[in-house]
């Protein structure tokens, strides 16, 4: 599968973007995966995108000078190496990954239309969210976008220590051309209930990226302490 690689700084972390094209996509690519035959049943863009985003998870590996391919977990999730924490996300034709020392969630969304923003909004947004992003410079379905893609970013960040939450455990309580903070309810997980959590986000054409790091800590986390990694060349 013809791919293109680059690392981009970003709040303090390095993103690892990986371009791709799904029509170049042959079965034998995944043969490179460890874990392939666990792909065997899904569809041809499912394995393209998954084969994407380990390609990225790759490359932020090796920052931290890992030359390994994450597994898959039984919640399907990404398995990382002891010590380590990383996230990967993917959409169209773009798949993005990033590592650290401490946990860590990263998404990337298409900015959705006017229609869609307009059909979705009740499902992700309250009243009160709603009166926060229109109160933002940002156009509606942009911010919506935002406040889809920060709640992604925040499950991804625990989603090995959380039960699969509804939107409406985490709430919008701010928005900025930079940011966007979440304020976290029991039904998130009670061990982070009432906490601020703020994420950072960009936008790179038509969509946006949004990325959370260094919230907490569970009990039994083998993390090293958190510290901002140093980039090794590729």
């Amino acid at each position: 599968m013809l791919t293109s690689h680059f690392p981009l700084p970003f709040a303090g972390h390095r993103l690892h973007i990986v371009d791709f094209d799904a029509s170049s996509f042959h079965e034998h690519d995944l043969l490179w995966l460890p874990h392939h035959n666990r792909l065997r049943s899904a569809g041809r863009k499912r394995k393209a995108e998954h084969l994407a985003g380990r390609i990225a998870a790759v490359h932020a590996l090796r920052e931290v000078g890992v030359r390994a391919v994450p597994g898959i977990g039984d919640k399907r999730q990404p398995l990382w190496p002891d010590g380590l924490f990383g996230s990967i996300s993917h959409c169209a034709t773009t798949a993005l990954a990033v590592i650290s020392r401490q946990r860590i969630g990263i998404d990337i969304e298409k900015i959705m239309s006017q229609h869609t923003a307009t059909e979705l909004a009740p499902s992700i947004i309250d009243s009160d969210e709603r009166q926060i992003i229109q109160a933002s410079s940002l156009p509606f379905p942009l911010a919506l976008t935002l406040a889809f893609s920060a709640k992604e970013s925040v499950y991804k960040a625990f989603s090995d220590r959380v039960t699969i939450p509804g939107f409406n455990s985490a709430k919008v309580t701010s928005l900025t051309a930079t940011h966007i903070s979440l304020h976290l309810l029991p039904a998130f997980a009670a061990t982070m209930a009432e906490r601020t959590v703020r994420t950072e986000w960009f936008q790179r054409g038509n969509s946006v990226i949004t990325l959370v790091s260094a919230i907490t800590r569970f009990p039994h986390d083998r993390s090293a302490p958190a510290s901002i990694l140093s980039a090794i060349p590729r």
